[in-house]
């Protein structure tokens, strides 16, 4: 492989970060193969609900052609925000005016379709399980897929997610658990079947904080909303607690049991819910992690900077990568020393970010009336905000 020429991008990973560089490099004519494990886009839910920022994401989608696109499905009311404790008491409101488009929603599944219905046809290759990677000794890879397809590549990006295949060529960080779990619901035809529901939430976003807890509710696309069901519980709850999360009126009641000094409003967030329970825990790459860059490989969004979401930087930053990366490879006379630029740059705006959420996480989910303390830190961080702006 020439150290400035690069025949063609292959990318591990068809996620909002995987697909923006894509089609970034499309259009600058460069030749691009994208291999996803999973066999389509619907093949599982696709989570909730993202704000896009000026700074980042949405840049990313301009650089990408595609701003307009976004603009017509996302909706800036969804930057509405109700903070409250678990006795109902609401210790901070936002409702956005809608005039600007500072962190405007949309659902991932509609940012994924921009994305995709954007690239040329047969640039992703689908159901794809990455199984191993051979290094070889002129600095190309040889990728080994569980389908039996193999492809020898001049340059392999990670963009597959928190359990990177990929990673293990540059580092050997592993992702370690946050100490917080969540249990994710759904309200399917909210404002018909729901409307005391969707009355609560309204636009955007609730949190309902206090004793390790959290009630976390949000508007979605298509008439419904998403709650996570949030504890800061050992890494093994999920299966100790013996809640049979397949089983949805035990599951309902065993989760009511733990939330049973909460408010009873906030209480049919578990009691009227669909029957769908799916849990997860949140984990994170150590803050500020980086590596020796390497020859052929490089990583972007949660395969290089995984977080917890409490900053809402994680497609962000994702996007925000896959456009410095793209620049990189487009205009580099050196590739070897772009990319290795591209990922000191990357790593030291992802540490920041990376810090920030693991700060949030302990304030967010943590002892007391946190729901409290959360709103003050909302206050403050919108009065400086507004000094800024006015400065």
């Amino acid at each position: 492989m020439s150290k400035n020429k690069i025949q063609r991008v292959t990318i591990i990973g068809a996620g909002p970060g995987g697909l923006t560089l894509a089609r970034i490099l499309q259009l600058k004519g460069v030749e691009v193969k994208i291999y996803e494990r999973e066999d389509s886009i619907d093949v599982r839910s696709q989570g909730g609900t993202l704000d896009l920022h000026v700074e980042s994401g949405q840049y990313a989608l301009r650089l990408a052609e595609l701003y307009d696109k976004f603009q017509a499905l996302c909706r800036p009311e969804g930057e509405d925000t109700i903070i409250l404790d678990k006795t109902g008491t609401v210790y901070y409101e936002e409702v956005d005016a809608g005039h600007e488009l500072n962190r405007p929603e949309i659902d991932r599944q509609d940012l994924r379709q921009i994305l995709l219905d954007s690239l040329k046809p047969d640039t992703i290759a689908q159901g794809h399980v990455l199984r191993s990677i051979e290094c070889l000794d002129n600095g190309q890879h040889k990728l080994i897929f569980d389908n039996g397809v193999t492809d020898i590549v001049d340059l392999v990006v990670g963009a597959d997610g928190a359990w990177s295949r990929v990673r293990s060529l540059v580092s050997n960080a592993k992702p370690e658990y946050c100490g917080v779990s969540m249990v994710e619901v759904q309200f399917s035809d909210v404002d018909n079947q729901h409307p005391e529901i969707s009355k609560l939430v309204g636009r955007g976003t609730l949190s309902a904080l206090s004793d390790n807890k959290g009630l976390i509710a949000q508007r979605n696309g298509y008439n419904r909303i998403r709650v996570y069901i949030t504890l800061r519980v050992p890494e093994n709850w999920i299966v100790e607690s013996k809640i049979p999360f397949d089983q949805p009126d035990q599951a309902r009641a065993r989760l009511l049991d733990l939330f049973s000094d909460w408010n009873p409003s906030l209480l049919n967030f578990i009691h009227s819910c669909d029957d769908s329970f799916v849990p997860r825990r949140l984990y994170a790459l150590p803050v500020g992690h980086r590596w020796d860059s390497k020859p052929g490989v490089t990583l972007l969004g949660d395969a290089a900077h995984l977080m917890s979401p409490f900053a809402g930087e994680g497609v962000n930053l994702a996007m925000f990568d896959a456009a410095d990366l793209a620049l990189a490879i487009i205009n580099a006379d050196d590739l070897e020393q772009a990319i290795k630029d591209y990922e000191e740059k990357m790593c030291t705006r992802a540490a920041q970010s990376a810090d920030e959420s693991a700060r949030n996480l302990d304030v967010f989910i943590g002892p007391g009336n946190t729901g409290q303390i959360v709103a003050e830190f909302f206050k403050k961080l919108m009065a400086s905000m507004a000094a800024n702006e006015n400065a």
